[in-house]
């Protein structure tokens, strides 16, 4: 078993941290936030991730994982992850690589000079490509050695995602005594999930960091293809939802992806395609990538869309009505507010003369402290009372699950926008509600 030590405890690193301790590896977690750092030391996760409590808990109490601020203490690991954030830039679209620069820099001063065999630098943080290369040049000064090992996490299944990955990528150097030793260290590392026969693919720096961040472009444009469709399903009167059916049994397609809905959000998918882009551009192959400006600006159409299908659909006007919000965090089983659809629409809403109540099962709390202006409420019985529209705008189980028939008895109006597709029409009809999805008219 190795030391290992995980510098950034945001949602890749504390999961990372928790999950490498439970394979057994003794784990030192990093973060310069010093609250994240004492809420995580004591088994406690300082953001909603289904499951990871637990790991915190277990492996704290057994000894196996432990958290610091202090770069010293990370020095003697056999293997460091970097796991920072790479938000968007405030100036352009592009990766801000602060976090990133300032944690190897700050890990570089600290690694021991003269090892039997050198530390491992394994980069998990989302950069673009050429990143590698030239942190590479900086951890060679140290004797270290630097692998690419991107990872592949659904914000509510990160866990899972990372104690059976559906892959393992290693980006490895060009020279072939490091790369054996990089791969040997990762070997190692992962020697539990590769013995459950999870594929590995070695490549180089540049493919391993290709390989992330062209996933998430394809993700994205599957998803802003059914939603164009959806757009075009409400003009014609076709419905989005058997229309992706139909399509998605073509193995050529797949059925994955082509829920239609207001589109993704949240802290990695949007500000990756971005800077993909921004960084084609630089390289002199952003014609390549064009068509990925329009599957981001289909994303961002779909949030107006949804105020366009409530204006078009309420019986009266939208200046002050009572609209109820069901849904904050970008996505289910999550309590992350970073580009959520479902708040980019109650403020559009908000803006043209409504009030919007907010509640999320999760994220409430995050609103508050983000977005104050925002109304926020904790039950969804808060939120729906006397309301003249309910938008659902996260596809919480506890969402999917409401009784039509009860809740149409507390509000003042039956409508309902399904802006994730995910009620059951013909029950909220046969209550007597006004439904709309996206796509389903």
């Amino acid at each position: 078993m190795k030391l290992i030590s995980v510098i950034g405890c945001g949602y890749l690193g504390a999961v990372h941290a928790a999950c490498m301790a439970e394979l057994g590896h003794t784990v030192i977690g990093l973060d310069t936030d010093t609250e994240k750092i004492a809420e995580l030391a004591a088994g406690r996760a300082p953001f909603y991730e289904p499951g990871l409590n637990e790991l915190l808990e277990r492996n704290v109490a057994a000894g196996r994982l432990k958290f610091t601020s202090k770069y010293r203490d990370i020095a003697d690991a056999d293997v460091h992850f970097i796991a920072v954030g790479t938000p968007q830039l405030a100036t352009g679209e592009g990766a801000d690589l602060r976090f990133v620069d300032a944690a190897s820099d700050a890990l570089a001063a600290v690694l021991p000079r003269h090892r039997k065999v050198a530390p491992l630098i394994a980069g998990k943080s989302t950069v673009p490509v050429g990143t590698a290369s030239r942190l590479a040049k900086l951890f060679g000064k140290r004797g270290a050695v630097l692998a690419w090992n991107p990872e592949f996490l659904r914000e509510g299944f990160a866990v899972k995602d990372t104690l059976s990955p559906d892959r393992i990528v290693y980006g490895l150097p060009e020279k072939k005594s490091e790369a054996k030793l990089a791969e040997k260290l990762l070997d190692e590392v992962y020697a539990r999930l590769l013995d459950e026969d999870i594929p590995k693919i070695t490549a180089d720096y540049a493919t391993a960091e290709l390989v992330k961040t062209s996933a998430n472009a394809f993700l994205a444009t599957k998803i802003s293809f059914i939603n164009a469709m959806a757009e075009l399903c409400d003009a014609t009167g076709a419905d989005v939802t058997t229309l992706a059916k139909a399509i998605g049994h073509d193995d050529r397609i797949g059925k994955k992806f082509l829920r239609a809905g207001v589109g993704f959000g949240g802290g990695c998918l949007p500000k990756d395609i971005r800077a993909f882009i921004a960084r084609a551009e630089e390289l002199g192959a952003g014609r390549s990538l064009e068509f990925l400006r329009n599957v981001d600006a289909v994303n961002s159409r779909q949030r107006m869309r949804a105020v366009e299908l409530l204006q078009e659909s309420l019986d009266r006007p939208l200046e002050g009505a009572t609209i109820a919000v069901l849904g904050a965090a970008f996505k289910p089983d999550s309590d992350d507010i970073r580009d959520s659809p479902a708040l980019d629409i109650a403020a559009k809403v908000a803006e043209l003369g409504a009030t919007v109540r907010v509640t999320d099962p999760q994220a409430v709390d995050n609103v508050r402290r983000r977005q104050p202006e925002r109304l926020v409420v904790d039950t969804v019985d808060e939120a729906i009372e006397g309301a003249d529209a309910v938008m659902v705008l996260t596809e919480w189980k506890e969402y999917r699950k409401l009784n039509p028939k009860r809740v149409g008895k507390q509000v003042a109006n039956k409508l309902v926008i399904d802006g994730r597709n995910c009620l059951e029409q013909g029950e909220w009809r046969d209550a007597g509600w006004q439904y709309v999805g996206m796509g389903r008219r």
